[in-house]
């Protein structure tokens, strides 16, 4: 079998993601060239939605650079962040990708953002084909009821001191990249108790 021992091989908008897969497997070099040629770049402008909330989720991101959020909106028009994430990492509307009903939260990106995107159906047959991409799939779904897990049982009598301290922590750059609003409605704070908790640490 032919290793990829240098993602260099690859052009410069698949790297991201070569490298995503390398530090996970061991894979064959045509077979990498493969997963790659499935995906296609994409690029996003700030505060641009992806998907949106009644519509029926059929693409799965990676991001090559920038941000996107998981989001919803109540009935008096209040914003809730559930899910961030960044450069090197996947995201979609996760349960409307796999039901195929509708979203019922948007995804947005909040930075300007050069992303690779895939079908759904090219998405599942690397899944069905792929051992090694399979494996991956596992994996996010594994992370990310993980990490909803610790958020949630983990925020279970916290103050908001304790809920920023635990974000720094997991993600040390979050505050970085995330507005106050943003972050609070992450938190479960308010932004001016947010900005008070920060000037704390």
């Amino acid at each position: 079998m032919a290793t990829i021992t240098s993602i260099q091989e690859l052009p410069l908008i698949y790297q991201p993601l070569a490298s995503y897969i390398l530090h996970r497997h061991k894979i064959d070099r045509e077979k990498l060239k493969d997963i790659c040629s499935f995906f296609q770049p994409v690029k996003a402008h700030r505060k641009q939605i992806l998907i949106d909330y009644n519509a029926t989720c059929r693409v799965y991101y990676f991001i090559n650079t920038g941000c996107l959020r998981i989001f919803t909106i109540n009935n008096v028009g209040i914003e809730t962040s559930r899910y961030f994430a960044f450069d090197g990492m996947f995201a979609t509307a996760l349960p409307s990708f796999i039901d195929q009903r509708p979203a019922l939260e948007y995804l947005q990106a909040i930075e300007k953002s050069e992303l690779l995107v895939i079908s759904r159906k090219d998405f599942f047959q690397l899944v069905d084909t792929v051992p090694e991409f399979s494996h991956i799939y596992r994996e996010i779904l594994e992370l990310g009821f993980v990490n909803a897990q610790k958020r949630i049982y983990g925020f279970q009598g916290f103050d908001a001191l304790e809920k920023v301290k635990w974000l720094i922590e997991s993600q040390p750059n979050f505050l970085l990249r995330v507005s106050n609003k943003m972050a609070a409605s992450y938190l479960g704070i308010s932004p001016s108790t947010l900005s008070r908790a920060k000037s704390m640490l």
